[in-house]
């Protein structure tokens, strides 16, 4: 717990467990003794509560829920420190055989009062709508993905034949209306098309909304550091920027692999290998871009490829594929904390990056750059490539615009007098 030193000294040590409907609050002294005995208070009056018994000499702490972030902009500004307990190292509270709120509360301000609650960062709220986007586009998928398993499951039972391309080609829309079904499966087949489409739909929105944002402040600032290395797209950068928040929050690259659940679980020095499962722990789809990023990276980037077929020759490709996702996670500790091009590329690899990169953007997120400029914008903040006015990639040339093109439109990166 960091109290600010010209604050005032805390009297009260206040400990909040947020549920769907109420807030479970109760206080100690640094006796711990109760000087407000644990109560529910509704989430509805909870703000008038806050503002009417919290103090600016009350420490509070509050266990990370879903509702965390709600009570925490509350309290924050009543009262002289607030901290935020992860659960999942509470073993205090883990670990009780009872575990009432009042239990919970309790093991809570002995914690707070002892200095020794287990703090989760508090994420600014740019990086919680970030978070919250991500995961609404998460959940669409899983809707796309159930939906469109329906509809195959009506070609098995029917025993018919996708049309050749697959079922949800443009061009194979026509290929449903030829097939006849009783009119309770016809009712499913069109409820499902339908709600394909929509779901589909919103899912080119939030992505033209991500990539949009991925050009924008404070994101476009970490994103060019990000789209430079192998692997990454716009919205799996998206994804792990919004995971780290903030990548001076973590002072060396362990403690970043360790955040990811990426950590320490394979042994890989010299020639010794152990196979320890990695820890799972921190946020779920972090890790999964990560192992993603490392999948494409193998899969179209030779220096990659050559590191993923020396660890296969010695464990699963699995448990390659994490070794190559940690150490790819590494070099974005680098890249983010020293703000560096990456080493491993060509100025030209750099330069294709930042074209894919443009093409995920319509006008609007390109704010005011052709696809050219954008690209020559991204080298020039690189600090790399400022020379480059032609690139070819799959014995197809592209074009660049010229440094003095581009600085023009953008005076920023004109070197000061």
């Amino acid at each position: 717990m960091n109290h600010q030193p010209n604050a005032s000294p805390i009297e009260r040590y206040v400990g909040m467990d947020a549920h769907k409907h109420y807030v479970m609050v109760g206080g100690m002294n640094r006796q711990k003794e109760w000087v407000l005995r644990p109560r529910k208070v509704r989430v509805s009056s909870f703000r008038a509560w806050a503002e009417r018994n919290l103090k600016a000499t009350d420490a509070v702490v509050v266990e990370s829920t879903t509702n965390a972030w709600t009570i925490y902009d509350i309290v924050a500004p009543l009262v002289g420190d607030t901290v935020v307990a992860d659960p999942r190292q509470v073993s205090e509270i883990a670990k009780a055989k009872v575990k009432t709120d009042k239990c919970d509360i309790e093991r809570l301000l002995r914690l707070l009062i002892a200095d020794m609650v287990p703090e989760i960062w508090v994420p600014p709220i740019h990086v919680r709508e970030l978070r919250s986007l991500i995961s609404y586009r998460w959940r669409l998928n899983k809707q796309i993905t159930m939906t469109k398993n329906r509809l195959h499951s009506v070609l098995h039972q029917h025993n018919l034949q996708a049309p050749e391309g697959g079922l949800f080609l443009d061009k194979n829309q026509d290929w449903w209306q030829d097939q006849v079904f009783s009119p309770m499966v016809a009712i499913q087949v069109e409820h499902d098309r339908e709600l394909l489409q929509q779901l589909e739909a919103h899912r080119v929105s939030i992505n033209q909304e991500l990539a949009r944002l991925s050009n924008a402040e404070p994101w476009d600032s970490q994103m060019v550091y990000l789209m430079q290395i192998p692997g990454f797209g716009v919205i799996l950068g998206l994804i792990v920027v919004s995971a780290i928040g903030d990548i001076s929050r973590f002072p060396h690259p362990k403690k970043l692999v360790g955040y990811a659940g990426l950590g320490a679980g394979v042994h890989d020095s010299g020639e010794k290998y152990s196979g320890k499962g990695i820890t799972k722990q921190g946020r779920k789809e972090f890790r999964w871009a990560m192992v993603e990023v490392a999948w494409r990276a193998v899969g179209a980037y030779p220096y990659w490829k050559s590191q993923f077929e020396t660890l296969k020759k010695r464990m699963h490709p699995n448990q390659a594929i994490v070794v190559i996702a940690r150490k790819l996670l590494v070099t974005v500790w680098h890249v983010l904390t020293k703000q560096e091009a990456y080493q491993h590329a060509t100025d030209e690899d750099i330069a294709y990056k930042m074209l894919i990169w443009s093409w995920n953007m319509d006008e609007k997120a390109l704010d005011g750059l052709t696809r050219q400029q954008f690209a020559k914008y991204g080298l020039l903040r690189l600090g790399v490539g400022q020379d480059i006015t032609r690139i070819v990639r799959s014995n197809l040339p592209r074009r660049l615009a010229p440094s003095e093109e581009v600085v023009k439109l953008r005076p920023e990166l004109r070197p000061p007098d």
